[in-house]
């Protein structure tokens, strides 16, 4: 009895290896196979030079105490100014919007009326310099320099790096005399980095309110990681095909007020530590669905080693793949609706017991988590009826997942393989908000994509210190939103 019992579960293991090591080999690439687009003659020099002078300007975007965007005027004036220059044929043959304050709209009309428009994106406005910081960046954040093959200042990543190299790709087209086939429109907010409110969302107003769809959109979004995925040696170019809600909720304990000499047996401070501790260990459940399980359906086949093995064959595996992504902060956000404790307060005298105390917890919510969810899961959770939940106004749902066999899709995969050749290419979901998911009414292919390479040193510029694009690099970005252009007009 003993013998046949193992000789089952050899045979068994056996058969799972079988399954195993077929299902690993039989796993196809997704990868289109294309030639490297025809070399593009850019003098590079200059155009690091008219990025550079942008970045001189200050257009910082940052929320003021009633909670509206505090931002100079007088920099974006200038910005809008130097972009005139430095693009004649733009400023001479498109037609140009100022919508909002400060947020620019360009319409390049097309040759066929009954080809859906297209529209790129990306935003003039920059995240502040964190106080005290400056001493720390070999260039300063706002001088614009040039040096050792990279272009230094702030914005030169988030966003600028892409508005110019849109603004490159656009002149040197209508210097060659190119006609798109459909019409192309140009949207670049300028208060991206407070929610997009008074820009971005007016300008999708405004083409709705013209009856305008749109074919696809292009914004920023996901990046060319090198070195980053385990397992992978080519570069991997990630298109977020959605972005994940934002959902803040502030909580809220009250207690009666007094003296620390008596306190009550449960005090405002202890109910709110509870219920926060409860909600950081509670977390939503991590799950490979979705955009994860596409991207890494999409990236096994060019995958080496035991990380080809296991995530070809996540039914088998997925328990114990989903275990280790969730240990790292930034595959865990891909897995799971992530819960952030992010602001409290709460008393003002060490001996007095406060009457309130007041948190904010952040949540990132997956496509399929919706703010009525996460705010049955914060009822459920906490489990005490004294502590009060609202949602901010500000907060917003996941975007819809835009279709990866889509045409629109396949235009950019194109192109990201022609520019950047032997790069594999797959689908991704964006964490962070970006300004195109205010034009959802718009298009149903939002995608999420910008041509920087970064490697794992890299990413702390983001937001951060030393923030930089390499010459080499913006040239490739210059080339890649030329080609796309062409390539999504044939």
């Amino acid at each position: 009895m003993i013998k046949r019992f193992f000789l089952f579960v050899l045979v068994v293991l056996m058969c799972l290896m079988v399954a195993v090591l077929i299902k690993t080999v039989s796993t196809g690439s997704r990868q289109l196979s294309v030639q490297p687009a025809a070399p593009l003659a850019i003098d590079e020099n200059a155009a690091s030079q008219r990025l550079a002078t942008a970045l001189r300007y200050q257009t910082i975007s940052r929320l003021g105490k009633a909670g509206l965007p505090e931002q100079s005027a007088d920099e974006f004036k200038q910005l809008h100014q130097h972009i005139d220059q430095s693009y004649p044929l733009i400023h001479a043959r498109l037609v140009r919007e100022t919508v909002g304050a400060a947020s620019l709209l360009y319409t390049w009309q097309g040759s066929d009326p009954k080809a859906l428009p297209i529209m790129l994106m990306a935003h003039q406005d920059v995240v502040p310099v964190a106080p005290n910081t400056e001493q720390n960046w070999q260039q300063r954040p706002f001088d614009g320099v040039i040096k050792d093959g990279f272009i230094w200042g702030r914005g030169s990543w988030d966003d600028k790096g892409n508005l110019f190299a849109i603004l490159e790709a656009v002149e040197k087209l209508l210097a060659s005399g190119f006609q798109p086939r459909q019409t192309i429109y140009l949207a670049f907010g300028h208060d991206e980095e407070v929610n997009g409110l008074q820009g971005a969302k007016v300008m999708a107003n405004l083409l709705q309110s013209r009856a305008v769809k749109l074919d696809y959109i292009l914004d920023e979004g996901m990046l060319i990681t090198e070195g980053i995925l385990k397992g992978l040696d080519q570069s991997a170019a990630l298109i977020g095909v959605a972005e994940k809600g934002y959902a803040t909720f502030n909580l809220s304990a009250t207690a009666t007020p007094g003296h620390s000499s008596m306190p009550p047996e449960k005090t405002a401070i202890g109910m709110m530590s509870v219920a926060l501790a409860r909600l950081e260990d509670q977390q939503f459940p991590a799950q490979i669905r979705g955009v994860a399980l596409d991207m890494f359906d999409t990236i096994a086949p060019e995958m080496h080693g035991l990380n080809r093995i296991l995530l070809s064959n996540l039914w088998l595996f997925r328990p114990l793949v989903q275990q280790q992504l969730a240990k790292s902060a930034s595959t865990n956000a891909m897995l799971r609706t992530t819960t952030a404790l992010t602001v409290i307060h709460g008393g003002d005298k060490d001996n007095v017991l406060p009457g309130q105390v007041d948190a904010s917890v952040n949540f990132r919510t997956l496509p399929g988590d919706t703010q009525t969810t996460v705010a049955q899961h914060i009822h459920t959770t906490i489990a005490n009826d004294a502590i009060k939940v609202s949602a901010m106004s500000s907060n917003s749902e996941p975007s819809p997942i835009s279709p990866i066999n889509s045409a629109a899709y396949q235009h950019l995969h194109r192109t990201v393989r022609e520019v950047f050749p032997n790069t594999i290419v797959a689908p991704g979901l964006m964490l962070g908000a970006t300004d195109s998911r205010h034009f959802s009414a718009l298009s149903q292919h939002i995608f999420k994509f910008s041509p920087v390479r970064a490697t794992s040193e890299d990413l702390p510029r983001f937001h951060g210190t030393n923030e930089r694009i390499s010459v080499k690099n913006y040239v490739e970005m210059i080339r890649f939103y030329h080609q796309l252009l062409l390539n999504s007009s044939k």
